[in-house]
C-alpha cells in the first residue's frame, strides 16, 4: 500500500513538473508565433497605436514618383507610410495606396508641414495634401522643421491642436525639434506631441541624448530615419565591428541570413524607436519587413552599439540641428 502511495505521489509530482514545461514552451511558442505573424506596435501618449516599422517617401524617392514602390511596399507587409509636403510626391503616394487595394483602416499615413505659403493657414496645406493623398485624414500630421516657422511655432501647434480636434489628423507630433524646440512647444500645447521624428542612427546617439531625456519626461515617441546611416554613409567606423558580430550571433542562433542593418533596426527597435526607412528595391523591403520576425538584442549588445557610437559625430542630414 506504501508503495502504491508513494508511486501515485512520484506520478502527480511528474505530471505537474510536465504541465508546468508545457504551459512554459506553449507560451513561448505563441509569443515567438505572434512576432513572426504580427508587426512590432508601439503606443502613442495620445491612446494611438504606430506600427514601428514605417516606409519612408523621403531620401531615395524624394521627388519621385513614389506609386510603385508604395506599392511593393504595402504588398510585402507595411502598412505604416511616411510621406511629407516637403518630398514632393504626396500624389504618388496616394496612387499607389489606391493601387495596394489595402483598405484604409489597415493603414497608418503621416504626412509633414513644410513651409505655409503667404496667405494660407496649416490647414488649408493639410487640406490640399488630403486631396493628393486620396484621403479623409492622415494618422499623423507632423511639423517638418522647425526652421520653417522660426518665431511661429507656438502659433503653428495650436492650429495642429485645431486640426487633431477636427478630425483631419488622428495625431499630431514633430520632426527635426532640438530641445529648444520642444520646449517652446510645450509651453502652450495642451496636446504633447505624439512623436519626434529626428536622424537617430549611433553616430548621433550621444547628441541626441538630451532630446531623448526630454521625450522621454513626456513620453514622447522617437522615430528615426536615416537609420542605417552608419552603413551606408559612414562605413567604416567604430560600430562595423560590433554589428558584424551581433550579426554572426544572430546568423547562428536563428539558421537565418542577417544583414547589417536589421541588427540597426533591431537596436532602434530595443529602444522602442520606430524605424522610417525607405527603398526602391523589393528585396530590401522585404529585409526590412523580416527584421520583425528576428529575436531582441540583448542588453550587452544593445549598449556596446551605443557605446561604440559615441566614438563618432556624423550628421547626414539638417547640419543646423547641432547649432
Amino acid at each position: 500500500m506504501v508503495f502504491r502511495l508513494n508511486s501515485l505521489r512520484a506520478y502527480i509530482t511528474v505530471a505537474a513538473i510536465g504541465m508546468v514545461i508545457i504551459t512554459a514552451l506553449r507560451r513561448f511558442a505563441t509569443t515567438n508565433l505572434s512576432r513572426a505573424m504580427a508587426p512590432h506596435i508601439i503606443t502613442l501618449n495620445d491612446g494611438k497605436q504606430i506600427p514601428w516599422l514605417g516606409f519612408g517617401t523621403g531620401t531615395a524617392l524624394y521627388g519621385k514618383n513614389a506609386t510603385d514602390s508604395v506599392r511593393v511596399a504595402i504588398a510585402n507587409g507595411i502598412t505604416h507610410l511616411d510621406g511629407a509636403q516637403l518630398y514632393g510626391n504626396e500624389d504618388s503616394l496616394g496612387e499607389g495606396i489606391a493601387a495596394s487595394g489595402k483598405p484604409r483602416s489597415e493603414l497608418f499615413v503621416t504626412t509633414k508641414l513644410a513651409k505655409v505659403p503667404e496667405g494660407k493657414t496649416v490647414r488649408d496645406t493639410l487640406v490640399e495634401s488630403l486631396e493628393k493623398l486620396r484621403l479623409d485624414y492622415v494618422d499623423l500630421f507632423l511639423i517638418h522643421m522647425p526652421i520653417h516657422h522660426e518665431g511661429k511655432l507656438k502659433a503653428v501647434w495650436k492650429e495642429f491642436e485645431s486640426i487633431q480636434k477636427e478630425g483631419l489628423a488622428k495625431s499630431i507630433g514633430v520632426s527635426n525639434f532640438r530641445v529648444k524646440d520642444l520646449q517652446e512647444v510645450l509651453e502652450v500645447a495642451t496636446v504633447i506631441p505624439a512623436v519626434n521624428q529626428i536622424e537617430y542612427h549611433p553616430y548621433v546617439y550621444k547628441a541626441a541624448l538630451p532630446v531623448l531625456e526630454l521625450q522621454k519626461k513626456h513620453n514622447i515617441v522617437t522615430e528615426s530615419y536615416g537609420g542605417l546611416t552608419p552603413i551606408v554613409r559612414h562605413k567604416g567606423g567604430p560600430v562595423d565591428p560590433i554589428l558584424a558580430t551581433i550579426r554572426a550571433r544572430l546568423e547562428k542562433d536563428t539558421g537565418k541570413t542577417v544583414s547589417e542593418g536589421q541588427v540597426l533596426g533591431l537596436w532602434l527597435r530595443a529602444q522602442d524607436v520606430v524605424e522610417v526607412t525607405t527603398s526602391s528595391k523589393e528585396e530590401r523591403v522585404k529585409e526590412y519587413v523580416s527584421t520583425q520576425e528576428l529575436p531582441d538584442l540583448t542588453a550587452e549588445e544593445v549598449q556596446a552599439i551605443s557605446e561604440a557610437g559615441t566614438k563618432v559625430h556624423h550628421r547626414a542630414f539638417c547640419k543646423w540641428y547641432d547649432d
